[in-house]
């Protein structure tokens, strides 16, 4: 009994329960086996002579086409029957735009980051991870892209039909508020910045970090269950490209009344996610040198 305790008093103390909490579990560099990647300068004039500069920024534009395109045309689809029973329904829906988001980052992520929305590099900029210059041109790519995408659905389902199902466009469903809405659209984006944030950390590589991840897996992921509650609400945004080129090719005042909110919300939801994934679960502004 007493050589028992004795392996169990040795044990103790070779194992200690005691972990480094805060702001030190940032500090301790001893054993690391990862590097944390440096920040993206605010403004960097050598990319915009940068051939990988521009080629992200089509890689974007391909992606969010084609994201809109077969999403959009999902939701026609639906709209089309006058029972959601007889075709792919809300969850169709909602995978079609988790699946798509799945897929595009899986292709795109080597080459632009896979951000395929303007809420997502908003957080990711705000974390330092690009420059505004980069930004800038994602965001502007990204809308376009999503311009383009919405009016090939347009082409195919013909100026009547597009219109008179509202052409996929989002806005704040009867029976509910700006307010309703405007909670929708930043609670989804949150979501969905903070699971980037965490599907990309540098720890995930890490031989400690006992997560092994596929991360455009769990992104696509959120995405989907991000789209199935706000559905009846607003038509799930959260994501401002997606919102905007929809709104411009359909272009009535249903489209535009509360379109501010696709813009607000995201953009809220994403800096919060990185405000709390740098701030509360990396501490990385406070990590001392």
């Amino acid at each position: 009994m007493e050589g028992k305790e004795q392996d169990v008093s040795l044990g103790a103390n070779k194992f200690s329960e005691r972990q480094p909490i805060g702001t030190a579990a940032q500090i301790q560099d001893d054993g690391k086996d990862y590097k944390e990647p440096p920040s993206a300068p605010l403004f960097d004039p050598s990319e915009l002579t940068s051939w990988s500069f521009y080629r992200a920024g089509i890689a974007e534009f391909v992606a969010t086409f084609l994201f809109l395109y077969i999403t959009i045309l999902t939701v026609m689809g639906v709209n089309r029957s006058d029972s959601k029973c007889a075709t792919v329904g809300i969850q169709g829906i909602a995978w079609s735009f988790g699946g798509m988001i799945f897929a595009l980052v899986y292709c795109t992520a080597g080459i632009s980051g896979g951000h395929i929305n303007p809420a997502v590099t908003f957080g990711l900029f705000l974390a330092r991870k690009l420059s505004l210059t980069r930004a800038v041109f994602y965001i502007v790519m990204q809308v376009l892209g999503a311009i383009v995408g919405a009016g090939v659905v347009k082409g195919f389902e013909g100026k009547t039909f597009f219109g008179k199902h509202n052409g996929g466009a989002n806005f704040v469903a009867p029976g509910y508020t700006k307010g309703d809405g405007l909670g929708a659209e930043i609670v989804g984006p949150f979501v969905l910045v903070y699971t980037v944030f965490s599907a990309t950390d540098a720890k995930r590589s890490a031989r400690d970090s006992h997560v092994p991840i596929l991360a455009p897996l769990p992104i696509g992921f959120a995405v989907f269950l991000v789209h199935l509650a706000p559905i009846p609400i607003t038509g799930t945004g959260i994501n401002p490209a997606r919102s905007f080129g929809a709104a411009i090719i359909f272009n009535k005042d249903l489209g535009w009344d509360d379109h501010w909110i696709f813009w607000v919300g995201p953009f809220v939801g994403a800096a919060l996610a990185a405000l709390y994934h740098q701030v509360v679960i990396r501490a990385i502004p406070f990590k001392s040198s």
